[in-house]
Parts: C-alpha cells; sequence; structure tokens
C-alpha cells in the first residue's frame, strides 16, 4: 500500500510528478518505488529494500548501477572539459575519438556519426537527414517512411509516427506518410498451417506491394529493429531480413537498423543486424552507447549516405540541425568507456555464455499451460500469457495480467516489465548464474501466484 504521509516519498513524487508510460492505477494503489541507489545488478529503495533489476533500468544499464570504470570516466572528463556542444566546427577531442570507435566497431568500411541526446531524437534526426537528402537530390516527394506494426522507434512527432502502436492516436498520430507494415511475428501473426518459410515470404510480398502502391519515387526509408524491442522482444521470422533487403536495393530505399535496444551486446553480437546476418545503410543507437550513465544517441551512416549527406550539405554550406548537448564530450568520454567494457572487460562475453542458461530458462516458464510462448534471442525475452494456449487466445484486458505479474515480482525482490500481455526481461551484461537463478525463480513465484489469484493456476 501508498505511503500517505504528506511528507512520504510516495506523496512527494505523487504531487510534483507526471509519470510516463505508467500504468497509473497500479501507482495509486501501490505508491511508487523510489530508489536511491544500486550495487551491481540490483537497486535500492528508500526503504532499503532492494531489487534485482531484471529490466536494466530501461535496457541500458547493462554494466550494472555502480560500475567504478565508468562513474571515473564521468568524473575525469567533468574535472576536464564539463561540456560544450558540436556546431560552427568547434568540437572535443572526445567527441572526435567516440565517431572514430563508432565507425570502427560498426559494419560499415567507414561513415560519418551524428550525435543526438536519445534514440528518439536519433531517429527523428535520420529522418530528417532523409528528407534533406530527397530534396537536395530533386525529389521531394521522397516523404515517406515504412515501419511495422508493434515497432518502438521514440515518443518525438516523427519517431511516434514511426511507433507502431495503438496508444500514438491519442496524440493524433502518426502524421501523414509514415506506413506500418505487418509486424514480423510469426507466432501471433501466422495464418493457420502457415509455415514459417511462408510468413516470411508474404510479409515481403507486402512490402513489394505496398512499394507498388505508394511508388518507390515516394518513400524516403524503411526502419526496422533487429529485434522488436519495445514491442515485446520480438525477433523476426526466419530468413526475414534477407527477404525484404534486396526490395528495398532494388527500389533505392534504404534500410536503417534501429539498433537503440540491441545494440552493443544485447543479442550477443556487437550489433543486432551481425546476429541476423544483413548490413544497413545506417544505424540508431543509443541506451548501452553509453551503459546508461549519459543520456545519448548517435546516427552512423553508412558510406553511401554519408556520402550524399556530405554533398547535400556542401551544396547549402551547411546541415541545418543539431542539438546542443550534442557530442557532450562528458557523455562521448563515458560512451568510449562504455564501449571498451562492453567489448573488452567480458560482458559481451558474459552475455552469450549466459544465453543457454536463460533461454533454458524462458522456456521451462514457457510450460506452464498459460504460458503461450517464449521468444527472445541472446539477453532480451519474453513470456506472453494467453488465457488459452491452443488457440493463443490472450486474457481480458481488464484483468491486466502482466502488470499484476510484474507488481508481484516487485513485492518479491524483481523488476521486470509487462508488454502487452507479456513479461519482458532483459537483464545487465554483468548478472551471474545465481542471479539468473534468482530472476527465474522470483518470476515463476510471480506467475504461480498471479494465475492462481485469477484462477487459471
Amino acid at each position: 500500500m501508498p505511503d500517505t504521509a504528506a511528507n512520504s516519498w510516495d506523496a512527494r513524487a505523487g504531487a510534483h510528478m507526471l509519470y510516463g508510460f505508467t500504468d497509473l492505477p497500479s501507482v495509486q494503489a501501490r505508491g511508487a518505488v523510489v530508489l536511491t541507489h544500486g550495487e551491481g545488478p540490483y537497486v535500492v529503495d528508500v526503504a532499503g529494500r532492494r531489487y534485482l533489476d531484471a529490466n536494466s533500468g530501461l535496457w541500458n544499464m547493462v554494466a550494472g548501477f555502480d560500475h567504478p570504470g565508468l562513474a571515473a570516466a564521468a568524473k575525469a572528463q567533468y574535472d576536464r572539459f564539463p561540456g560544450y556542444h558540436a556546431f560552427f566546427g568547434r568540437v572535443s577531442d572526445q567527441t572526435v575519438m567516440l565517431s572514430e570507435k563508432l565507425i570502427e566497431v560498426s559494419p560499415f568500411a567507414r561513415g560519418k556519426v551524428f550525435y543526438t541526446n536519445s534514440g528518439s531524437e536519433a531517429n527523428d534526426t535520420l529522418v530528417k537527414m532523409l528528407w534533406f537528402l530527397a530534396r537536395a537530390e530533386g525529389q521531394p516527394e521522397r516523404r515517406k517512411i515504412l515501419t511495422r506494426w508493434n515497432g518502438y522507434h521514440g515518443v518525438t512527432v516523427a519517431a511516434a509516427s514511426m511507433t507502431g502502436k495503438a496508444y500514438n492516436a491519442l496524440f493524433g498520430l502518426p502524421l501523414p506518410g509514415f506506413i506500418h507494415l505487418t509486424c514480423p511475428h510469426y507466432w501471433r501473426e501466422g495464418r493457420p498451417d502457415e509455415t514459417e518459410a511462408a510468413f516470411t515470404a508474404r510479409l515481403a510480398a507486402e512490402l513489394d506491394e505496398v512499394i507498388a502502391r505508394e511508388g518507390a519515387e515516394t518513400i524516403a526509408g524503411f526502419f526496422a529493429e533487429p529485434v522488436i524491442g519495445a514491442g515485446g522482444v520480438i525477433p523476426p521470422s526466419a530468413g526475414y531480413f534477407q527477404a525484404i533487403q534486396p526490395i528495398l536495393k532494388r527500389h533505392n530505399i534504404p534500410l536503417i537498423a534501429d539498433e537503440v535496444i540491441c545494440g552493443f551486446g544485447r543479442t550477443g553480437a556487437v550489433w543486432g543486424c551481425q546476429s541476423y546476418d544483413f548490413i544497413p545503410d545506417a544505424i540508431i543507437s543509443s541506451k548501452a552507447l553509453t551503459a546508461g550513465y549519459f543520456p545519448m544517441g548517435a546516427v552512423i551512416l553508412g558510406p553511401d549516405l554519408s556520402d550524399r549527406l556530405q554533398a547535400a550539405a556542401e551544396a547549402v554550406e551547411e546541415f541545418p540541425h543539431g542539438f546542443t548537448a550534442s557530442g557532450h564530450p562528458v557523455g562521448c568520454a563515458i560512451a568510449l568507456k562504455a564501449i571498451d567494457v562492453i567489448l573488452n572487460e567480458g560482458l559481451l562475453d558474459n552475455v552469450r555464455a549466459l544465453t543457454p542458461r536463460f533461454e533454458a530458462g524462458l522456456s521451462r516458464l514457457a510450460e506452464h499451460p498459460h504460458i503461450g510462448e517464449w521468444r527472445g534471442k541472446g539477453l532480451m525475452g519474453a513470456l506472453e500469457a494467453v488465457a488459452d494456449k491452443p488457440t493463443k487466445t490472450p486474457f481480458p484486458s481488464t484483468l491486466s495480467v502482466s502488470e499484476r505479474i510484474a507488481n508481484t515480482c516487485t513485492d518479491h525482490g524483481l523488476i521486470c516489465r509487462p508488454l502487452g500481455q507479456s513479461i519482458v526481461l532483459c537483464p545487465p551484461f554483468i548478472l551471474t548464474e545465481a542471479q539468473m537463478d534468482e530472476m527465474f525463480d522470483k518470476l515463476e513465484a510471480a506467475l504461480t501466484r498471479v494465475f492462481s489469484e485469477i484462477g487459471a493456476g
């Protein structure tokens, strides 16, 4: 129950905060969880309760909440040069070094980097880049953006228009020209008796049909997460990117990999596109880029888009876009350290080592008669609750099943995320085997309790 005393943390938070993406009835009934600090993969609240954070904050705190090297990198840069911009040909040395490092670890032989403060801004920025480029090349009608239903690309106006979620209708979005194709979720979207290969072929045919209907000359780009993250951890059907990329290439439509969640190790490779064996035309990065220790996003352009945008900008003497804090020297110093920590201090190795145990844990819990599917890649996974397993029938939304499971997990000292009727796990890369077992034990206890409470045990 919430602490309603006038000076309690619950009351203070409720009085002065407008929550985003928060189930307000739950907060009103239970109170806010106000945190003071973290210890490895755990966070601690104002009452001293510890929670294993199986959501890595918001997918991003991959090195845990008290990594001394990341904190030291931030402090050293604050002491040396605490802030600057990247306008007017003036830029910090850290920004230059990070740009070199991002191209080095990218799938691109060469390219350029543009910095933002978030993944949403990075997606918005690349949309503007594509529109700018189209006009510069005499194709101003190339404005339309293709994405997928259930995909998530952010909350700024263009990024929200790209995001294929029903709640954006509350804002009068999407804007015109943002087109959503079928979500590549074979388990949910496949037709009866349709093989996975046939499903993939159908989605490729749909793409071809949409391009023909809209006109290839009107389409600026196709944005896709390698694994759909905030849509419920949805890996693509087998062969999906190999089926759609040739179609896009044939029509000169850039393929942009939104790697905000997948990038820097979450799928078991540095990039999600490497996990699915395709090279995009550009990459959107954020979250693990700084291991969550600084707000930063990056647009990483491959050779073709780099050259064309450079030429377009030179023709008008500038690219008229940017943010005060983009390329921030402290953020760049932290990102350089975060990349080193992930790639050279064993975090990516640990993701790969833990993945079989993670998959086994998900598979075991999916044996429950009210878990319809487990799915995942690397250290990102989901369990989808169903009222009836053979028919994949969901529970009535009024039951708020996934929210109840997540709240019960919190009661047991575990933080996980409800998404639709799924429970999502994306633990920090530093997790030990014992901590992973703790995560699954607590989740199993929560599932047992909630399904029993709703008469579905």
